[in-house]
């Protein structure tokens, strides 16, 4: 019987591939460790990277355990309960503003009232795709990978998923989706008619569509040339990208709630953003087509 030990051992083998798949990729960046522990339980390793393609990334994998908040209990609607949780995650800010920011993760997550009548567990994650520059193309490409990876498992997934992303990816303040999506799934367990170690060959496959979705998308970003005019909306797209982070990202907010590694949690800002007062594209400019593709429900496909 897979065991919740297996399940984060496999997290944390996922690590070591994709930080193997991404030093090669990038070719002179290597990854640097942190191990830490969590007071209440549990622990981690963050791997950070600067290199020539990656200005800054993180891949991060904890499993952690210990007495649920209960705030986050009250919002699960849980009676007293000890949780584990357990997954990789992920997020590249790239040097080119050609190459597109990509963020994934996969988790586990489980819960054992103090009573011993109640437990539950399901996988959930993500991965999704923010081009500063938006070429339909790419996105395609993105996301004819994820169908394929999805269609593995359910037909009827991918459309699901997706529709998934855009709504969890948006920027509700500024009324734009963060990129161009991708896919999001959340407490999949037993009541999608699927097993648990069908769920997570699901949640594995994931996993390991990263690097070569993003390898395809960095070797085509990286013979667009690009100069000060596109390095300005780079930051200028990396300051909405924190905006979500901080203010609608659950992810964070668990990870802070729990007592997690602050760190480690904020290893998904970008290294350089900027914040300019009502700033607006030229009409009719590379920048203003990218904007009036950041929206829900593009059928990129």
């Amino acid at each position: 019987m897979m065991s919740k030990e297996d399940i984060a051992n496999w997290f944390r083998g996922l690590q070591d591939r994709i930080c193997r798949g991404l030093e090669e990729l990038d070719g002179t960046g290597q990854f640097h460790e942190d191990l830490w522990q969590r007071p209440a339980g549990g622990g981690g390793r963050s791997r950070v990277i600067e290199g020539s393609v990656i200005e800054k990334g993180g891949v991060n994998y904890s499993a952690v355990h210990g007495p649920m908040p209960e705030r986050i209990q009250k919002a699960l609607g849980l009676p007293p309960s000890d949780f584990f949780a357990t997954g990789v995650s992920i997020v590249l800010h790239p040097k080119s503003p050609m190459v597109p920011i990509i963020h994934m993760n996969v988790r586990y997550f489980e819960t054992q009232s103090r009573s011993g009548t109640e437990s539950t567990w399901w996988f959930g994650g993500g991965i999704d795709l923010t081009p500063h520059y938006i070429v339909v193309e790419d996105a395609r490409r993105f996301h004819q990978r994820l169908k394929a990876v999805c269609d593995k498992h359910h037909p009827a997934w991918y459309p699901r998923f997706k529709k998934w992303a855009d709504d969890y990816f948006f920027l509700k303040h500024r009324n734009e989706t963060r990129g161009v999506g991708g896919i999001f799934f959340d407490r999949m367990n037993e009541s999608e008619g699927k097993s648990k170690s069908e769920i997570f060959d699901f949640a594995k496959d994931v996993g390991e569509a990263f690097v070569p979705a993003w390898s395809e998308q960095v070797n085509a970003g990286l013979q667009r040339p690009f100069g000060p005019r596109e390095l300005e909306w780079q930051a200028l797209r990396r300051s909405r990208y924190a905006e979500f982070n901080l203010l609608w990202d659950k992810g964070t907010r668990f990870g802070l709630d729990t007592g997690g590694r602050t760190e480690s949690i904020l290893m998904s800002m970008p290294p350089m953003a900027k914040w300019r007062y009502n700033y607006s594209p030229e009409a009719g400019s590379q920048e203003a087509e990218t904007l009036a593709m950041l929206r829900k429900g593009v059928e990129w496909l």
